[in-house]
This record gives structure tokens, C-alpha cells and sequence, in this order.
């Protein structure tokens, strides 16, 4: 990170370099409050609340017709997306959650609690926990109704 950062300097990017210090602090600021160097899936987490954090950030600036900002986050989130693990298809997905739902063997969204928690540490910073809710609450819908 710290050579991109010295690359976005030289080229005078100041949005990449705006984010890309964004995302050290916060790491730092992560290391700082749990007293420890983070671990890869430690750096990959706090970089995937920065990408869910912007992902809001732009659907309430779009809400609130704020097009500057939405640019802005939009360049934001592309830097921090560089950062994260490829994300899943939503057909990859589909099959952890069967998987999921076979192994847990959950038969209703009240198995969802049990369910979620199998699936996060297999998903963390692959795939946007909004999408792996939708996902899980479909398919546990069609067992219910199967």
C-alpha cells in the first residue's frame, strides 16, 4: 500500500491518495484499538467495512441528489474495491448456501441466525453481507415452501 501511495503522490492523484491514506489509518486505527498487527483477514475485514461503509455513503448521496459527492465516493470505493479479494458471483454464492443450509440443516428463516453464522467466515470480504442475506433468506424461503 505504501508504494501506491507514493505512486498516487508522484501522478498528483489526489483522490486515489485521499483513500488510499484512508484505508491505512483505518487499519492503523484498527491495530491501535485491539493492541496488535492485524493478520491478512484482519486487513481484509476493515477494508471490507470501508467498501460497505462507501456503498452506502453513495446510495444516500444519490438520495439526497448530491452528484458531486456521489463521484467522489463512487472513485473512493473503486481504490478500496482494489484492495478486496475477487468478489463471488451470486451463482458461487448460491452454492456456499446450499452447502450451508445441507450441513446446518436449516428448514426455515428461523434457522437464518445458525445459518448466517456458518456462512460469514466463508464469505468475509468475497461477498457484500446485504447480498449474502438476500440470498439466504431466498433459499431458505423456497425450503420452507418446498
Amino acid at each position: 500500500m505504501e508504494d501506491d501511495i507514493r505512486s498516487a503522490m508522484r501522478s498528483r492523484n489526489q483522490e486515489r491518495l485521499d483513500a488510499l491514506r484512508f484505508i491505512k489509518s483505518q487499519i492503523q486505527l484498527t491495530e491501535k484499538n485491539q493492541q496488535k498487527d492485524l493478520d491478512e483477514p484482519g486487513v481484509i475485514e476493515v477494508i471490507a467495512k470501508q467498501a460497505k461503509e462507501r456503498r452506502e455513503s453513495i446510495q444516500m448521496f444519490q438520495e439526497g441528489n448530491r452528484t458531486d459527492l456521489v463521484a467522489k465516493e463512487t472513485v473512493a470505493l473503486a481504490v478500496v474495491e482494489e484492495y478486496l479479494p475477487p468478489q463471488m458471483t451470486r451463482e458461487d454464492l448460491v452454492k456456499i448456501v446450499e452447502e450451508a443450509i445441507q450441513q446446518v440443516g436449516a428448514i426455515s428463516a428461523r434457522d437464518k441466525g445458525k445459518l448466517m453464522g456458518r456462512l460469514m467466515p466463508l464469505v468475509r470480504g468475497k461477498a457484500d453481507g446485504a447480498i449474502v442475506n438476500a440470498v439466504v433468506t431466498e433459499l431458505l424461503e423456497k425450503a420452507e415452501n418446498a
